[in-house]
């Protein structure tokens, strides 16, 4: 199968284009100054929302107060509270800003790419310097970051408090987008929204919920995971981190504590996780405690049901995941596991629907080990994702997918999060390059494999084609990058054949004795 379409990514910002050291930007709420560094103009720290603290610390955002004068927009805006960034008393927690960047801040009605980072639903900060757009927008878009609320405040299911407040912040992260980047170069009838991780999560629920409708044209989505939570799952998780309190999980009592010390009860309960694995299911196996809640209001339907119903036929998609998604995570990594491990882990973990033979019977060769290391990909990455193309194209319109199984050494394999720093651009070639394990010419396959991706994305989010076949369960094309990429069936046979039953849709506690 050939390419569609390529794009130069040579950005060429038109020759009379006003270059200024200090760029001032006219938003809504007042005057941002950024600055050029080398061919991109970058403004951080941008509020699109009031700070979220005392009525407003568990509620919808609000949008953020205008300002006299001009304000300087040169620094990232401080994190949200989470484990590593716990403020202080005295911190005003002006949290939930913004960052721009753009080649070109004329009229150039250049593709954006709005970008929503991962972490747990924990932790994650748009400052990460892995996370900088300066190499995308050079290749010719307008890049757009945030700062969302995570952990307690922005996941926990809270009595008098709306759900999904982490995703209402992107929200209102979006409505900014449409609203002032036609002055920073970008065209709001354009807009992509990526991300990866717990921020492709996001976007697999943005595409389908009613709020979000009109604020974006196109969603990439990168190792989504497969966890999210009815109320009465999440209503249990938040009032077990309460209890660490000695309190309920309701706005009044809950505010009483200050960020650290929720933060604090959500680290005590994530301990302890793999103890309520009989209530909670799977999900206590999992390295958080927090995921979307399909509460029916802010968020109708979980991604499956509502794509396959047809929630997001107007938006393009393109969705895919890494080969060695888990590895990162495995404790069981350089430990031997024995066959009663794998037992319980397939009794945890594995379709219980599968009339394939299972992980046993369709990967032979495969150590104890390394059938753990499947089930738990499949599960929590793999298999979401690709349902997740399955159930777009059942609902109409076009879906991408892909696999990256490229990687440059052979202990991480092509591990979860390689294919952002690849579309980013910000994998450390040094890195590279020193790794014990690294494969021969490591470093200069990264900057093609890098390139092709860049390429593609960039393509997408300007014509809504990245370049190759669209996806349909007949033929599964995937575009699948190695050192030279190619589009062929996906690649993942076996694993698709075990799950090909399996309905991916809302988890709920499994009993509440």
């Amino acid at each position: 199968m050939t390419s569609i379409c390529r794009l130069d990514l040579t950005y060429r910002p038109k020759a009379n284009s006003s270059v200024i050291t200090q760029p001032e930007i006219r938003t809504t709420a007042g005057v941002v100054r950024g600055k050029w560094e080398n061919t991109v103009g970058v403004f951080r720290g941008i509020p699109y929302a009031q700070p979220p603290v005392g009525t407003r610390r568990f509620a919808a955002p609000v949008p953020a107060q205008p300002w006299d004068g001009v304000r300087d927009a040169v620094e990232f805006g401080p994190p949200v509270p989470q484990a590593d960034a716990i403020p202080s008393a005295s911190s005003d927690r002006n949290c939930l800003t913004l960052n721009v960047w753009s080649p070109d801040l004329g009229a150039a009605a250049l593709p954006v790419l709005v970008f929503i980072h991962g972490g747990r639903y924990l932790e994650g900060t748009s400052s990460n310097p892995h996370q900088d757009g300066a190499i995308l927008a050079a290749a010719g878009a307008v890049m757009v970051s945030m700062n969302y609320r995570v952990g307690v405040e922005g996941f926990a299911n809270v009595a008098g408090a709306p759900n999904n407040r982490g995703m209402l912040d992107q929200i209102a992260a979006l409505r900014w987008v449409q609203e002032n980047v036609a002055a920073f170069g970008g065209d709001p009838d354009n807009v992509t929204v990526f991300g990866q991780s717990a921020g492709a999560g996001c976007i697999a629920a943005l595409v389908t919920m009613p709020l979000a409708a009109g604020l974006f044209r196109r969603a990439i989505v990168q190792s989504c995971p497969g966890t999210f939570f009815s109320p009465r799952l999440s209503a249990v998780i938040s009032a077990t981190i309460a209890a660490e309190l000695g309190a309920r999980a309701t706005v009044d009592e809950l505010a009483r504590f200050s960020p650290g010390e929720l933060i604090n009860a959500t680290g005590a309960v994530m301990k302890k996780m793999p103890d309520f694995v009989e209530s909670w299911g799977p999900t206590a196996l999992t390295p958080t405690p927090f995921s979307p809640v399909v509460d029916g209001d802010v968020l109708p339907q979980a991604p499956w049901p509502a794509l396959a119903g047809g929630a997001a036929r107007d938006i393009d998609l393109l969705v895919g995941h890494t080969r060695d998604e888990f590895r990162l995570f495995n404790p069981m990594l350089g430990s031997e596991v024995t066959d009663a491990q794998l037992t319980t882990t397939l009794d945890r973990f594995a379709p219980a629907a599968d009339t394939s033979g299972g992980y046993r019977a369709l990967y032979p060769e495969a150590t104890p080990g390394q059938i753990y290391e499947l089930v738990n990909c499949d599960w929590l990455f793999r298999m979401p994702g690709l349902h997740l193309a399955d159930a777009k194209h059942t609902g109409g319109g076009q879906v991408w997918n892909y696999e990256l199984c490229w990687s440059y050494n052979r202990d991480q394999g092509a591990s979860h999060s390689l294919d952002l720093l690849l579309v980013l651009g910000t994998l450390d070639l040094d890195e590279v390059r020193d790794h014990p394990s690294a494969f021969p010419n490591a470093a200069a396959e990264a900057v093609h494999v890098a390139h092709h991706m860049r390429t593609d994305w960039l393509t997408f989010a300007t014509t809504g084609t990245p370049g190759w076949t669209p996806y349909d369960p007949d033929t599964r094309a995937t575009r699948v990058y190695t050192a030279e990429p190619t589009t062929r069936p996906y690649p993942e046979e076996r694993s698709r054949r075990i799950w090909a039953t399996h309905q991916f849709d809302t988890l709920d506690l499994i009993h509440t004795d």
